[in-house]
């Protein structure tokens, strides 16, 4: 569809201010038409024109020949993945389901660990098991994080899912034969009670820290830079800084992606209804992630 629209003022296409020149070029086009019609009626008498013929040097500059397609017409929010409450409110229950079975199970697999000393001190003796299982657990990690067709398919979602969550609780109950079991149950309380005046503030706050996703992943490299380069400085101080830095970021990952899950007002909020495993993912990496650095601070205060 094209039109000729005189434009004088700058004109912002995406809010949508082309609307009404459209609609005002149409009813010229009609007056138009009107008119053109009438004055080629016969008349009585002839009639003379002395007006001389407009050249294209005379146009107005501002004058110009838009085409407006319909895949560049703006869209209505309200049209999205989530335009129901009701679809938004059943992922929201599924993945709060998804998280309360993942960190269910991974409790669990850590108090057989924790609490049984013959298991406990075959994991002491035995390294290698610690480092077997890393990388599966990041093999798994992987597919679920890149392969979007796979962790939409049921029952393959779910399978990968609990064999992730199975080798994340095998490899904290390795890591945890190696703390007290006080120092465990300290910062597992420390965690919940966290993770739940995290959500509580990520519900409430008026802020949107879906904005910070770019800084969050910049901080992130940084902290991994900094954690390797600590393998070989043993300063106990630098060790507290690099456990507290965690504890923060991972703290505001937190925040960012019950936002992300919540959608709502949020920039950033465009996650598919069949991403529930994603986001119940990121959300369990992140309570995962804080309670290893809150764990790191009370072995570290011992």
């Amino acid at each position: 569809m094209k039109m000729d629209l005189e434009v004088s003022d700058p004109i912002d296409f995406s809010a949508g201010d082309h609307q009404h020149l459209i609609r005002k070029a149409a009813d010229d086009n009609v007056q138009t038409k009107s008119k053109k019609s009438s004055e080629s009626a016969p008349s009585a008498e002839p009639q003379q024109t002395h007006e001389k013929p407009h050249s294209k040097t005379t146009q107005r500059a501002d004058a110009y020949v838009i085409e407006i397609s319909e895949e560049t017409m703006p869209t209505d929010s309200t049209t999205g993945p989530f335009s129901e409450s009701s679809i938004r409110s059943a992922f929201i229950v599924k993945v709060f389901l998804i998280l309360s079975a993942q960190l269910m199970v991974t409790g669990a697999i850590i108090s057989i660990f924790l609490f049984s000393n013959g298991l406990k001190n075959w994991v002491l003796k035995n390294a290698w098991f610690t480092y077997a299982i890393f990388p599966t657990f990041f093999v798994a990690l992987v597919v679920l994080a890149c392969c979007g067709n796979l962790r939409r398919q049921v029952p393959a979602n779910y399978i990968l899912l609990g064999l992730f969550t199975i080798l994340q609780g095998l490899l904290l109950g390795a890591i945890s034969v190696f703390f007290k079991a006080e120092e465990v149950l300290w910062a597992t309380a420390a965690t919940a009670l966290l993770t739940l005046l995290l959500t509580l503030f990520a519900l409430q706050t008026k802020w949107d820290f879906t904005l910070l996703n770019g800084v969050l992943f910049v901080l992130l490299f940084v902290l991994i830079i900094y954690g390797v380069i600590l393998l070989f400085i043993p300063s106990y101080w630098l060790h507290v800084l690099y456990a507290g830095l965690g504890t923060v970021l991972f703290s505001m990952y937190l925040v960012m992606d019950v936002q992300l899950m919540m959608g709502g007002r949020h920039h950033y909020s465009d996650l598919n209804p069949e991403e529930y495993v994603f986001a119940a993912l990121n959300i369990y990496l992140d309570i995962i992630n804080l309670f290893l650095f809150i764990l790191q601070l009370t072995g570290l205060g011992r």
